[in-house]
């Protein structure tokens, strides 16, 4: 039996909310600090991407709490992990 987390339906609905929201305000507001949430590195605004704190596929949601601006990098590297094991990895590669 297939997850509900990764019917297609499931995450086309929430990728559209994320649309939504990188339109407006909020957005703007929250990545023109220029700080990467992850590795907390200064970048252009225009430069940070959206990122699912709790990864969709995972059973994240498009909402603003669930949402974080970081460098392309970082957003590469994280994949869907979630942010326990996002931790872990950073500890790993610091020793």
């Amino acid at each position: 039996m297939e997850s509900f987390f990764s019917d297609d339906t499931y995450i086309k609905k929430e990728r559209d909310k994320a649309r939504k929201l990188r339109a407006g305000q909020w957005w703007k507001r929250k990545r023109a600090t220029g700080l990467c949430h992850y590795c907390a590195e200064s970048f252009p605004p225009r430069e940070l991407t959206m990122d699912h704190v709790i990864p969709l596929a995972r059973g994240g949601r498009s909402e603003k709490f669930n949402l974080v601006a970081c460098c392309k990098a970082c957003n590469t590297k994280k994949q869907q992990l979630l942010p326990i094991e996002w931790d872990a990895y950073m500890d790993s590669i610091k020793k």
